[in-house]
């Protein structure tokens, strides 16, 4: 059962990453998501010094917030310096991580933030640490996380899925049919924010990245559509997480990083097997 809990859980946050990682990929924003998923950090350690709030919540809430500053933050930095994006967003979000790292070593180095669990996270403790509700056991606390925020992601993609596709395909056009683009742009910065910040106990604020643009990249080699791209790239996530479980367990080594090597690997095998049938085709 120990082993199936860590399976289960990391399964759930690797589908949340990858639909989510669709979306960044399609707008060419996957250094967005690789910013907010650092930036982010920093929400959580402002909220325990300010507020000495360690809860889901407060954490949430921070974390969000600094994830949308982040997005808008260098949208404006872009615009009133004419920087190229990416050098905007690499200077906003790399502040941001590094007065995380600062603040955390200065004040909050005693408690659950610290260094490797922030930027490696472990999965192994995941059963360890249970729900307990009325003195009965339902499971680890990541768990039942991991499954709200891939709950809330699939409803906003399957309610919002029409105006996401437009937005991300042809914003003119969305914006010349009533379609509020800004709004749902910073919808999907607020998913990406609440997705890697849920992810921070599993795989750690460097590896959540791997699990949010690798598999939906690969995707995007072989996907016809939308809609394709976001179940292959939940197949490619899950086959992520069961190859690199198995190489973890063979090779005794982080369970985390084991799995953003399998994706690696994965991309790399369907980026070949794309070159292949193009010849062929040819």
């Amino acid at each position: 059962m120990y082993e199936i809990w860590i399976l289960i859980t990391a399964s759930l946050v690797a589908a949340s990453c990858a639909l989510v990682g669709s979306l960044l990929i399609l707008r060419r924003m996957a250094l967005l998501g690789d910013a907010i998923s650092h930036s982010v950090l920093l929400g959580i350690v402002l909220v325990y010094l300010l507020f000495d709030q360690t809860s889901l919540v407060w954490m949430l809430t921070g974390a969000t917030l600094i994830g949308l500053l982040t997005a808008w933050l260098s949208q404006f930095i872009q615009q009133k310096t004419h920087l190229a994006p990416d050098a905007s967003l690499g200077l906003v979000f790399t502040w941001f991580f590094a007065l995380a790292i600062v603040l955390i070593a200065l004040y909050a180095d005693h408690i659950h933030l610290d260094h490797e669990h922030v930027l490696f996270g472990e999965m192994a403790f995941i059963p360890f640490n249970p729900l307990i509700i009325d003195g009965e056991n339902w499971g680890p606390k990541a768990f039942w996380l991991a499954a709200l925020v891939l709950t809330l992601n699939l409803t906003i993609l399957v309610i919002g899925y029409q105006r996401f596709k437009l937005t991300s395909f042809h914003p003119a056009l969305a914006t010349s049919l009533g379609i509020h683009t800004v709004f749902w742009h910073y919808l999907l910065m607020t998913m990406v924010s609440v997705t890697a910040v849920a992810s921070f106990d599993l795989v750690g604020s460097i590896l959540v990245i791997a699990l949010m643009v690798i598999p939906a990249a690969s995707a995007y080699l072989i996907a016809k559509s939308l809609k394709q791209m976001m179940i292959f790239a939940l197949i490619y996530a899950q086959s992520s997480v069961l190859i690199g479980f198995g190489l973890a367990w063979w090779l005794d080594t982080s369970l985390s990083a084991s799995m953003a090597v399998a994706a690696g690997l994965l991309f790399i095998a369907s980026f070949l097997l794309r070159i292949k049938w193009g010849a062929q085709s040819r």
